[in-house]
């Protein structure tokens, strides 16, 4: 099975790819819209097709499409102003543009999606190598503990997900993603689906203690499948 990818990750692998040379526009888009109706690009002036907003971008210097995956607390891959970090928290995702000094938001109106504008300013991004370790060492902590409290009685699903880990599901690309990034980008889709699975239905758990015991256990592998998939989909930080 492939898992599917937000829509700042799918613009952040095609429009890279596509601003390198390595697929033309109608990959593009379709790389892109994936199942949505359409895509758009644009501000308060207006809003232009997926094509020719990013085209408009590449033209004012953008060289690249980064990922930010912020949570109250943790701005990750944001660095402001505090307009475009509002409007990226609200939304769970956003997208960087690298050299061009623009943020992009996903707003959703039905099955279309309008990436609106913002002004960005420079950020920090997980080293790559760093957020593999960390992950790597996220998920053998967190199946420990998910162990202990025995996951499998309250969320079969979870055990499934845990006893995968050696072997992370697939992910789509285009051409030009290392393949390094590639694999992590998995297994930090993967996390954040144990995560997902892990707190459904909290009214299943035998006692409040236990639920919260789950949420602790929970919290540095959401944060490390995060900083991981941020890492993996942010070009200014991928290996040569």
């Amino acid at each position: 099975m492939t898992f599917p990818l937000l829509p700042s990750v799918r613009l952040c692998w095609w429009g890279t790819a596509w601003l390198r040379g390595h697929v033309v526009s109608d990959q593009l888009v379709d790389g892109v819209v994936g199942d949505d109706a359409g895509h758009l690009v644009g501000n308060a002036d207006g809003a232009e097709p997926l094509v020719l907003g990013l085209g408009r971008l590449r033209s004012v210097g953008a060289t690249g499409f980064g990922l930010a995956l912020p949570v109250a607390g943790d701005p990750l891959g944001l660095g402001g102003p505090p307009g475009f970090n509002a409007a990226a928290l609200a939304a769970g995702e956003a997208v960087v543009t690298t050299s061009a000094e623009v943020g992009l938001v996903p707003v959703r109106v039905g099955a279309s999606v309008t990436w609106e504008e913002h002004p960005a300013q420079r950020r920090q991004v997980p080293d790559v190598g760093e957020a593999d370790r960390s992950l790597r060492a996220a998920l053998l902590e967190t199946a420990d503990e998910l162990a202990r409290l025995d996951v499998a009685r309250w969320r079969p699903e979870v055990a499934d997900e845990l006893i995968d880990l050696r072997h992370p599901h697939p992910v789509e690309a285009p051409p030009g993603v290392p393949s390094r990034c590639l694999a992590l980008a998995g297994r930090g889709i993967q996390a954040m689906t144990i995560v997902e699975l892990a707190l459904v239905d909290d009214g299943g758990a035998i006692s409040a203690h236990e639920v919260e015991q789950r949420r602790e256990a929970l919290v540095p592998l959401e944060r490390a499948g995060r900083r991981a998939l941020v890492a993996a989909c942010s070009p200014e930080g991928w290996p040569d």
